[in-house]
């Protein structure tokens, strides 16, 4: 499997895909520190992982799964930078990381075949969303619709 990448080609599409996996992973707060380089996968783009790279900034409360989070900081900016994000969510970019270099083929081996020939497109699967108050919850993670 070729190293996930985290530029995206131009075209887009919305395609909801399970993902059993995610929700399932046992991932501590303790597992990530201030300062990491992470990235949340989001989908598939030209055949490989695709998601949003991002800095952990600090430890947060996770108000929607009532679990400690990180607050995340997008390095390029957009609608919103700072975000709050569960752990099980985060995937190691700036260090080697058994458990996330396990976590990244079982996705890669979930995803890839399911859209595969998507050339030129980037798959977004609609596993998150952001609330009101900047938190990236999951869509398995939320309590009550909220």
């Amino acid at each position: 499997m070729l190293p996930p990448s985290w530029t995206s080609p131009p075209a887009s599409a919305f395609v909801p895909t399970p993902d059993p996996l995610t929700p399932a992973r046992d991932i501590t707060h303790q597992h990530f520190q201030a300062g990491d380089e992470i990235v949340v996968i989001k989908g598939v783009a030209d055949g490989e992982l695709w998601g949003d790279a991002m800095r952990v900034v600090a430890p947060s409360w996770h108000t929607l799964t009532e679990e400690d989070g990180w607050r995340l900081r997008d390095a390029d900016g957009g609608a919103q930078t700072f975000i709050t994000a569960h752990p099980r969510y985060l995937v190691h970019l700036s260090r080697p990381c058994p458990d996330c270099m396990i976590y990244l083929r079982a996705m890669g081996d979930h995803l890839l075949p399911r859209h595969a020939g998507a050339d030129n497109t980037v798959i977004d699967c609609g596993w998150y969303t952001t609330t009101a108050v900047g938190q990236l919850v999951h869509i398995a993670d939320v309590h009550g619709g909220r």
